[in-house]
């Protein structure tokens, strides 16, 4: 199997590019974790060098013998990785570094970080209504009981890969009209910055379970697998709550980058 652009094997002849397919549907492992793993190894073994090109999708499918879909999903995956990097109308290619990708340890939207690390954010709504805040909604938000919110829940997809459950929910008086618009394709971010609502801070706690079989099915998971739930309030700059988060990753799609600062003995 071919996995450079013939472009680029015509230039360099003498360079062997041919491997076995390790692809079969007998195998345990789902087919694009198969194509994972031969491109990471054809990477490894230094038959696709830094900066190498990959085949058009359509050749890659055939190259592979799986679909374009099972194809994107493997080349999403990588490119969460950080070992390919996708270049907008020109393809796909082996990165500089095969680090993995990281989420950053400050404050921006799903949609900026997708957008830094050079992918397509998207997002399927499951819910999106307005409704009275219970005990715990209020007690986050500092509002009374039975206040009107705006509870908006996304299944949020880098590249067409599902990546996280996304659920927000934010006081109905702080964006009356919110509910016309369609974050299928909007950043909740963007629509609060026209509406004057910027968030200053974030506090949020971190911590793993097991996907029950409803995340399992949405986030294409076996049950049991593990999340990172994230619980977030985010704050203005006086300190007031604008709206909490709980937002459920894809253990294997999502590593947080943080820092500590030894403080100075007394």
């Amino acid at each position: 199997m071919k996995l450079t652009d013939d472009a680029e094997t015509a230039q360099a002849p003498t360079d062997p590019r041919e491997v076995t397919s390790a692809i079969s549907p007998d195998y345990p492992e789902p087919l694009w974790v198969q194509a994972v793993n031969i491109i990471t190894g054809e990477i490894e073994a230094g038959v696709l060098k830094t900066g190498t090109r990959l085949p058009p999708e359509r050749e890659l499918c055939q190259q592979l013998g799986i679909s374009r879909v099972t194809l994107r999903k493997a080349l999403t995956k990588l490119v969460g990785d950080g070992v390919l990097r996708p270049a907008h109308g020109r393809g796909w290619y082996v990165a500089q570094t095969s680090a993995t990708k990281e989420w950053p340890n400050s404050l921006e939207s799903f949609s900026e970080t997708a957008e830094r690390m050079g992918l397509a954010a998207t997002s399927k709504v499951r819910r999106c209504e307005e409704r009275p805040a219970t005990l715990d909604e209020a007690e986050l938000l500092l509002i009374a009981p039975g206040t009107p919110i705006f509870r908006l829940e996304r299944v949020r997809l880098l590249g067409g890969m599902p990546i996280a459950l996304d659920t927000t929910r934010i006081a109905l008086s702080l964006v009356p009209d919110i509910g016309t618009v369609d974050f299928a394709q909007a950043s909740l971010y963007e629509e609060l910055a026209k509406r004057g609502i910027v968030p200053s801070r974030a506090d949020a706690t971190i911590e793993a379970e097991e996907a029950d079989a409803e995340v399992a099915a949405l986030l294409d998971l076996d049950v049991g697998k593990p999340l990172l739930v994230m619980r977030q309030v985010a704050l203005d700059q006086d300190e007031h709550p604008l709206f909490s988060s709980m937002i459920k990753y894809a253990g294997d799609r999502y590593r947080l980058r943080t820092s500590f600062a030894r403080s100075s003995p007394a």
